[in-house]
């Protein structure tokens, strides 16, 4: 297993996004030399442990999006077939359901889901539009159904690229979702559109009346496609971003901030806009999904085919696992017994599907010191 730990610069990394230019998408766009300056720059060092090797969970997923747990029970979207399906002890798929109106092109589809007491909700792209819809849990593990659909969000413009598509109840209860720019990046700075933003609701999808601007759903903007969601157990949020052909991002959000797209893409150092805690290279990254696992950030990248940790102690630096072993990841999420579960994004029409393609990989630990993370 490859483990590389990098400090990133911030001075070079603001340098470099000066000269470089930006045309075409993170998870799209031809391989680059972006960001291989900084790299060259930054000090490596070899890490004194090991992560646990991967275990597989479960195989032949079909351009599976996003995993969430009810109860002990995994469940999973897939993208293209609209199916959101429940796993068994032994790995075993089940299909739950087939959501109707999933209009499946491009990056879009079914996309993230988020439980939330009895209720999965579903991000999904429909007819011109993403939309957030939530259905009751019905049954026992191993022969769950769903309700019929009520809506909670629609509206949310889409395209055949930049859905955004995470959803996550965050520590106050709220629902939060990120939406992309849906190809029309002036969409961000709009703060009454619904692209290209950080949206924050109430679990029936109501305007919450401490929202940072008044009537509106917004909670952050000028975002240009972000996928990954998470809070530290302080209660810090942070979001990850795909950027253009130049800087993909980890952001720090706050309530009201302006992330800057499509004024700056990565560190831009203008005031009024927030700059990212850390970027990368669009070759190296293309980062999705993400959550909080001990007390480092772990980052599903896509093109950039890695795990990527990130100490809370220190937003800086990175360490890099699993660097070209699965192909592209798209999420990962902490499992009930405390264990990392990732999952591969090979069949999405972008990747080079192994046997067994997608697949779920279970990992027992994930650190420098090959110590297990604290629960």
């Amino acid at each position: 297993m490859t483990i590389r730990i990098r400090p990133v610069g911030a001075a070079i990394l603001l340098l470099l996004g000066a000269l470089l230019t930006a045309c075409g998408d993170g998870d799209t766009a031809p391989e680059s030399t972006a960001g291989s300056a900084a790299e060259s720059s930054a000090a490596t060092a070899p890490s004194p442990g090991a992560p646990a090797e991967p275990t597989v969970i479960t195989t032949a997923l079909e351009a599976p999006w996003s995993i969430v747990f009810y109860g002990e029970t995994p469940l999973v979207s897939e993208r293209d077939s609209g199916r959101i399906v429940e796993l068994d002890a032994s790995g075993a798929q089940r299909e739950v359901a087939r959501l109707d109106g999933v209009q499946a092109g491009g990056e879009g589809g079914l996309l993230g889901l988020a439980v939330h007491e009895d209720h999965v909700y579903a991000y999904y792209t429909g007819d011109g539009e993403n939309r957030i819809e939530r259905f009751a849990i019905e049954g026992e593990p191993g022969a769950l159904r769903l309700s019929s659909p009520e809506t909670v969000l629609d509206g949310i413009p889409a395209a055949h690229v930049h859905n955004g598509g995470r959803l996550a109840f965050g520590p106050d209860g709220m629902l939060y979702a990120t939406t992309g720019d849906a190809n029309d990046p002036e969409l961000a700075q709009e703060r009454d559109s619904l692209g290209g933003k950080i949206l924050r609701m109430s679990p029936d999808g109501e305007v919450p009346q401490d929202n940072p601007f008044p009537g509106q759903l917004t909670y952050s903007f000028g975002h240009r496609n972000p996928q990954g969601l998470t809070w530290a157990p302080d209660g810090t949020m942070y979001a990850a971003e795909f950027g253009q052909n130049t800087w993909d991002e980890l952001n720090e959000i706050t309530a009201g901030g302006n992330y800057g797209w499509p004024q700056a893409e990565g560190a831009a150092g203008r005031t009024g806009l927030i700059d990212p805690v850390q970027q990368w290279g669009t070759s190296e990254a293309s980062p999705s999904g993400i959550t909080v696992f001990g007390d480092q950030l772990v980052i599903a990248n896509l093109r950039g085919q890695r795990l990527r940790a990130v100490p809370l102690a220190d937003t800086a630096e990175s360490a890099e696992y699993l660097d070209g072993e699965a192909g592209r990841l798209r999420d990962v999420a902490v499992a009930p017994d405390g264990s990392l579960w990732v999952l591969t994004n090979n069949t999405d029409g972008r990747g080079d599907p192994s046997d067994g393609d997608d697949k779920i990989l279970r990992l027992q630990r994930l650190s420098r010191d090959g110590a297990a993370p604290s629960r």
